[in-house]
């Protein structure tokens, strides 16, 4: 049998009993991807679960928790011309893998594929796909769907040579809201982004807030500014963040995590290129 041209790359830490769901949901798809989970050092059964239950799942476990990056180990360590990402609580729909290699065999500069994803139970969709889909960067010709410079981690479908090529996830930002830096990155290296609402994906997240995520998402919205958009319009998005840190206390997290990190950034500072900062400030100017 032909091996699938998309493989399935999926990070977690200490979620052995989701991560088992969602296995089931992947290894359950007509198109029978090769799936690869990273596990970023985990403390609970997760390793002794997975070779238990899952012993055709290939596995490489990391000695650390590497955040973001582990996608990156496991984007290198497959071998498809595409790889999807699902978290430990998400899965693919059916045919939406074979979908995405249509697209990207039809379209050589498409780099990566968000999808429309599906949350809960109750199949709601995420309020990220109307802003996706009505993305005022609009579509390309040689590309399909919208045009944009943000995406659900767990809903995308990359071309290796692409991801590789810009550079995967930054390490500075770790988890939480790094998709738009890569985004940027993408699209600086001449990669096309886009929303295809044809192709779906299911988010099944935990209810319970994550401790800490809010700050860590401003924190990461901060550096990414930093990292890449003209110092004028990061001074003014440092200003407010430093405003808030007077009276919320989730916003002096921020800030503190942002200052300790400032010194990487500036030293990994690369501006986007002119056309894409317009894009950039186009789409700061359509956020509610």
């Amino acid at each position: 049998m032909n091996q699938a041209p998309v493989g399935i790359v999926i990070a977690t830490r200490n979620r052995s009993a989701s991560l088992a769901r969602t296995l089931q949901r992947l290894l359950a798809l007509p198109e029978q991807p090769e799936i690869l989970v990273v596990d970023n050092a985990s403390t609970d059964d997760t390793r002794a679960r997975l070779a238990r239950d899952f012993p055709t799942v290939r596995v490489l476990s990391l000695p650390v928790n590497r955040g973001a990056i582990a996608r990156t180990d496991g984007v290198r360590a497959l071998r498809t011309p595409y790889v999807a990402f699902s978290d430990d609580d998400s899965w693919w729909a059916p045919g939406a893998l074979e979908l995405t290699a249509k697209l990207m065999d039809s379209h050589p500069r498409l780099g990566l594929i968000s999808a429309a994803t599906l949350v809960g139970p109750a199949e709601d969709p995420d309020p990220l796909n109307d802003v996706l889909a009505t993305s005022p960067l609009g579509p390309a010709r040689d590309l399909p769907g919208t045009q944009v410079l943000g995406f659900l981690a767990c809903a995308s479908v990359v071309r290796r040579e692409a991801y590789l090529d810009a550079g995967g996830f930054h390490p500075l930002l770790f988890f939480g809201g790094e998709e738009t830096l890569l985004a940027y990155d993408l699209a600086a290296r001449g990669w096309g982004v886009t929303h295809c609402p044809d192709v779906v994906a299911h988010h099944h997240p935990d209810p319970a807030p994550r401790d800490g995520r809010p700050a860590v998402q401003r924190r990461n919205e901060l550096l990414t500014a930093w990292l890449r958009r003209p110092l004028p319009h990061v001074l003014a998005r440092t200003r407010d963040l430093a405003a808030d840190a007077r009276r919320d206390p989730t916003a002096r997290q921020a800030l503190r995590e942002t200052l300790t990190r400032l010194p990487a950034a500036l030293r990994a500072r690369r501006a986007l290129p002119p056309h894409l900062e317009r894009a950039a400030r186009m789409l700061d100017g359509a956020q509610p």
